[in-house]
């Protein structure tokens, strides 16, 4: 990423220099017949175009270059026994099923409140100082029915 953002950041810096020299070139043209600001315009979209270009190729000769960590053989087995469980907690007498069947119907109304305790709070329309009274007199509201309030 540091990378590719420092190739951006001087491609961008080359770009508005010669931007810079586009404009003084081009305030030297105004003694021509033609429109100087449309040769602006047009050489500047040019030279944009032509600085995303080269950006592009040497964004993917960088992204080409970069290498991909490959992980060694003895990394790949102990992250397999790491996933391994142990399975001895686990209930298997059917009592325990039906004592834990109802812990997650307790579980699942618990989430359900909690769902509907994080719906957004609506807040009515505030009335700006200046906007017309809403009660039809005419006046702004800060003259009418805002007059005591701060």
């Amino acid at each position: 990423k540091m990378v590719l953002l420092f190739v951006i950041d001087e491609a961008w810096k080359e770009h508005l220099r010669e931007l810079d020299e586009l404009r003084n070139s081009v305030q030297n043209a105004t003694y021509e017949q033609k429109d100087p600001l449309l040769i602006y315009k047009l050489e500047s979209f040019n030279l944009f175009k032509s600085m995303i270009d080269s950006l592009n190729k040497k964004g993917i000769g960088i992204l080409m270059r970069g290498q991909i960590p490959v992980r060694q053989a003895n990394d790949v087995q102990q992250a397999r026994e790491l996933k391994r469980q142990d399975y001895s907690k686990y209930r298997t007498q059917k009592d325990d099923l039906s004592a834990h069947a109802s812990a997650h119907a307790q579980a699942q109304n618990h989430d359900t409140r909690e769902q509907q305790k994080t719906q957004p709070i609506r807040a009515e329309k505030r009335i700006g100082r200046n906007e017309p009274c809403p009660c039809g007199s005419g006046k702004k509201y800060k003259s009418c029915c805002g007059k005591n309030i701060q």
